[in-house]
């Protein structure tokens, strides 16, 4: 089971990011383009047998689109998010697991 669970969650629409504080204190924040460009839903990874991967946090960072929205966020149970993007897309379940392995920061991607 993962450890890791948010105290904090907010989707900042004019920096395009969500925050998340976590219950170890650490702080992350995802822009929202890498957040869609990581989708793990079965579509975006190309089938189910391509689930379960952790996500690219390069991507996640470095991902640039500026027409992608946030447009709504569901908590799904006590484990996940899903969110709505501007392009209609809504598959993709977030687990905190998958959220904090998601995380850009320069603690948790550092540059080599």
């Amino acid at each position: 089971m993962n450890k890791f669970r948010p105290t904090g969650i907010t989707a900042d629409r004019t920096q395009r990011v969500v925050k998340i504080t976590w219950n170890d204190g650490h702080e992350s924040s995802y822009p929202f383009a890498g957040l869609r460009a990581a989708c793990p839903c079965a579509e975006c990874r190309g089938g189910h047998e391509n689930m379960g991967q952790p996500p690219d946090r390069r991507a996640v960072r470095d991902t640039v689109n500026e027409g992608i929205n946030l447009e709504q966020v569901e908590a799904v149970g006590s484990y996940a998010l899903q969110f709505r993007w501007s392009d209609g897309h809504l598959a993709g379940i977030y687990t905190w697991e998958f959220l904090r392995q998601a995380c850009p920061c320069p603690v948790c991607l550092p540059e080599s």
